[in-house]
């Protein structure tokens, strides 16, 4: 993982607009099934939301970044479902992973529209209940109403740790702003989304009494 962030830290450290280019890119694709099972969005968004206590990113416009591009993200995925209706279930290359469908499926009969909001601090259906809400019917208004409040506890959730946990260190370890920064981000980006995950994973257990588990592509 240091491999991947160190160098996108430090390229987009000294470019704010690709910076957050790639903040709304995360979040979008992040929301798109099955590219957002193995798109790392959300470390990607701690890790560059660490960047905000030095100076180079301002915290309003990350949030929006990353706000905006869910939006993108889970409208788009709802708005093809909405139009093929359950043929995109069926269809490549979601046939490919007929266990994540079927647990969309499920965790959507299960929460109803509330699903919607649950699903988005839970990996891996988070990429696929979008879809499976608009192919299951669900109304443009309905979808809306639960998805944007959802994304706008998601944002912060997601941005927050690591903004706190740099400030932390620089209020209290001494870290300098603008050096060595850069090694120590990937660890608070894995620390908070191991936290803020782990909490989403745990109120899902509680309410459905299992886990989600991940599925892998028909070979």
């Amino acid at each position: 993982m240091t491999s991947f962030l160190d160098p996108l830290i430090s390229f987009v450290s000294a470019h704010a607009g690709l910076a957050y280019l790639t903040l709304f890119l995360a979040a979008l694709l992040e929301a798109v099934p099955v590219v957002g099972s193995v798109i790392p969005g959300s470390t990607i968004i701690l890790a560059l939301s660490a960047l905000v206590p030095g100076g180079e990113l301002k915290l309003q416009w990350v949030l929006l970044a990353a706000a905006l591009g869910a939006v993108l993200g889970d409208g788009s995925a709802y708005w093809v479902g909405h139009r093929q209706q359950r043929e995109i279930l069926n269809t490549w290359p979601l046939t490919n992973y007929p266990r994540v469908v079927e647990q969309s499926e499920n965790f959507f009969h299960r929460f109803g529209t509330w699903a919607v909001f649950f699903a988005r601090f839970v990996p891996p259906i988070r990429a696929f209940v979008p879809v499976t809400a608009g192919a299951l019917g669900m109304a443009p208004a309905r979808f809306y109403a639960i998805n944007i409040p959802a994304i706008l506890v998601w944002a912060p959730a997601h941005v927050l740790p690591g903004v706190l946990a740099v400030s932390a260190l620089h209020e209290y370890a001494g870290l300098p702003h603008h050096e060595h920064i850069g090694k120590h981000i990937w660890m608070l980006a894995v620390v908070g989304i191991a936290i803020v995950l782990g909490l989403a994973v745990w109120i899902y257990r509680r309410r459905n009494g299992g886990g989600v588990a991940v599925a892998k592509p028909r070979g």
